[in-house]
């Protein structure tokens, strides 16, 4: 299977970012600015007309809001701009040399782009099951549950279940971390806490959608280990359950209902992060890729797709990471775009996250102005890996200090000594933060007598690894508020039938409600 490559990430400079997104006001010169397809899907939908599209595809990214959007942008504008001034050294040193600005991902060239705000019953800094909730049921319920109301009891019937029940179209369900995850659970289960991952994965069993793919199943024998397996479970109920990528190659759509688990699992049995990812192993969009073979028919599919480990990444306050995996998952978008492309007139695929993470922000007080995000490229292996990998012998063997800053320097390019304009030397600052990060996870020893301060230097992270990362990403001029969800709103970016419905500012069910609409289910 073909590997689709971040260049096909689009680089159209002509296009303004976030092109066609309104101020809210549909009376305004937006509309104006709008294209004619915009024009023509919005006057459909003003008469009652909608046509309903025959393939959908939704691309969630978990904690994915506008600054995970244009930081990785901007990483990869910033590595074009650096790409040429290297090769122009007769610009005065490249001084004056004017920027070309931001590159654009595929879905940032969307013909719409609208936003949708993400607070929950309890919480204006929401989780992901109840704000996966809201985008396929059209219901706010509390921060934990997935697809019920606030006391638990009432069922809602999500989008997918209404597609598959009603219309007879096939349904696939696809996360880099694991399948009966929040958000992937809010397209086939119903529960009053999304950590009840046992009865989510029966509940993925008995849905019948035709393919899963992705992450491991959490818990497959329950919480105790005395439950039949679910993939035993899956396995009676006709589905054929796939653990190789030779096996999945083989795949088609005669197999009728499948789940396919990524054959090298990594931290929490989810996938690989994109940095991690080596070249043989299969990326989300292979998974989109085989998707499409498995469910394309004559009614039509409904796919959902979440990029999940940008929230995991934003989580660990790890910058790199989360922009490799946003690169991920418009890789997997560029699938659909390329699929659309054959089913013009036919197709809708839409682009959102569930949450913000982290409180990403591009700029950082210690680099004033200045932006140096061509720094990130010097990390090379993610967090979960570098604790996997690295910190875990450091920890058993009690690695000295001097040992381990080679590892750091030969994984994330910071280094102890080097020229005066090396950016990536550490300061006698970073260095004390970094020793001192070192101690708290080598030897346990505290680096702050208050619990407070403790907290907003590590998190629930490893003290050594979120250290480095914070040094890189403010180095890069990157920086992050939290080590949990935030409220901003998150971007809606919509491309083909019906997409001018989903231009404006408003809440996240109505990604429901448009939906249902132009679908005509009950």
């Amino acid at each position: 299977m073909k590997k689709v490559l971040a260049s096909v990430l689009a680089l159209a400079m002509a296009v303004p970012l976030f092109a066609g997104c309104s101020t809210g006001n549909a009376d305004s010169g937006a509309a104006t600015q709008a294209s004619s397809a915009v024009l023509a899907s919005n006057t459909a939908a003003a008469t009652g007309a909608v046509k309903a599209p025959k393939y959908v595809f939704l691309f969630i990214g978990d904690g994915m809001s506008y600054p995970q959007i244009q930081s990785t942008a901007d990483y990869l504008g910033a590595l074009k701009d650096n790409d040429y001034f290297q090769a122009q050294p007769s610009l005065d040193d490249n001084k004056g040399a004017k920027l070309d600005g931001p590159s654009y991902l595929n879905f940032m060239n969307f013909e719409v782009a609208g936003s949708a705000v993400t607070y929950d019953s309890n919480s204006f800094a929401p989780d992901s099951a109840s704000t996966a909730t809201s985008i396929s049921t059209g219901h706010k319920t509390y921060s934990g549950s997935i697809n019920v109301d606030e006391t638990g009891a009432v069922p809602y019937e999500a989008i997918s279940e209404k597609i598959h029940k009603q219309l007879g179209m096939k349904v696939g369900v696809i996360s880099s971390v694991n399948l009966n995850h929040a958000t992937p659970a809010a397209f086939y289960a119903h529960q009053a806490s999304r950590s009840n991952y046992y009865e989510i994965g029966q509940e993925l069993v008995n849905s019948g959608f035709e393919y899963f793919a992705g992450g491991g199943l959490l818990k497959p024998t329950g919480a105790d280990g005395d439950k039949e397996n679910l993939y035993d479970l899956a396995s009676k109920a006709n589905y054929k359950v796939v653990t190789t990528q030779a096996e999945a190659e083989k795949v088609s759509a005669a197999d009728g209902k499948v789940i396919l688990i990524d054959e090298n699992l990594a931290d929490a049995d989810a996938m690989a992060y994109e940095l991690d990812r080596t070249e043989g192993m299969w990326s989300l969009a292979d998974y989109v890729e085989k998707g499409i073979d498995v469910l394309d028919n004559d009614k039509g599919f409904f796919m959902m797709c979440e990029g999940g480990k940008i929230d995991w990444a934003c989580h660990a306050n790890d910058a790199a990471s989360s922009i490799h995996d946003t690169q991920a998952l418009a890789d997997a978008v560029q699938v659909a775009i390329d699929f659309a492309k054959e089913h013009a007139d036919e197709t809708l695929i839409l682009v959102t996250g569930d949450h913000e993470t982290g409180g990403l922000t591009i700029g950082f007080a210690g680099t004033d102005y200045d932006t140096y995000l061509t720094l990130l490229k010097n990390q090379t292996i993610s967090f979960a890996k570098f604790d996997s990998d690295y910190v875990a012998a450091y920890k058993e063997k009690k690695t000295s200090f001097e040992n381990v800053l080679k590892d750091v320097e030969k994984l994330f390019g910071l280094k102890k000594q080097g020229a005066a304009d090396d950016k990536l030397v550490l300061t006698d600052y970073e260095l004390s933060q970094l020793k001192a990060a070192y101690e708290k996870s080598i030897n346990g020893t505290a680096a702050s007598k208050y619990e407070q301060q403790e907290y907003v230097l590590y998190g629930t992270y490893e003290p050594l690894t979120v250290t480095i990362t914070h040094i890189l990403n403010n180095k890069s001029g990157i920086s992050f508020t939290s080590y949990s969800h935030t409220g901003l709103p998150v971007a809606v970016l919509a491309e083909g039938v019906n997409a001018g419905m989903f231009n404006g500012y408003y809440d996240n069910t109505e990604i429901y409600n448009k939906l249902a609409k132009m679908l005509n289910v009950k």
